[in-house]
């Protein structure tokens, strides 16, 4: 009985009649509370992502990973495989679907720490990847400089001398 009032809350578990929802604004990640009390890495991986390009309509396929440390809730896995369906209509630069992930994973759960990598596939000839995180930190790492206030490139070093 304990089992069944844990997850009673929980509308698409074990439900086959359930449908996919037209967009992220219908869909609902749902959660349970974290079982465990220590830090633990939950993972989850699909190659089955799909939006639509803001400009051409055209679909963008990715491969999303999420990681988090759960607080005191955890997502429904089927509940993310509907969350993640429902972006197959939905148009967005690929950027802007990452984050909108991780908001929404993040307002869901208020997990310790959460990661994506939303990898887009090519088109054009260029792929893209999309490293998110939360809390907020440094990206770190980055080679380019920006291009200064006057619009002009900053200066790189040529490696001659």
């Amino acid at each position: 009985m304990a089992k069944k009032a844990k997850s009673a809350h929980l509308t698409l578990l074990g439900r086959s009649e359930a449908r996919i929802p037209a967009s992220p604004v219908e869909a609902t990640l749902e959660t349970f509370p974290n079982p465990a009390r220590r830090n633990y890495r939950v993972h989850f991986e699909t190659s089955d992502f799909t939006s639509l390009c803001p400009v051409t309509g055209q679909a963008d396929f990715a491969k999303i990973e999420i990681d988090y440390i759960p607080g005191k809730l955890c997502v429904e896995s089927k509940s993310l495989k509907f969350y993640l369906a429902s972006f197959r209509n939905e148009r967005g630069f690929n950027e802007a679907v990452a984050n909108r992930i991780l908001d929404d994973l993040v307002r869901a759960c208020q997990p310790r720490e959460a990661n994506i990598t939303a990898s887009f596939s090519a088109r054009g000839g260029i792929a893209l990847t999309v490293r998110a995180s939360f809390p907020d930190r440094s990206v770190g790492g980055d080679s380019v400089r920006p291009a200064k206030s006057d619009g002009s490139a900053a200066r790189r070093p040529t490696g001659r001398r």
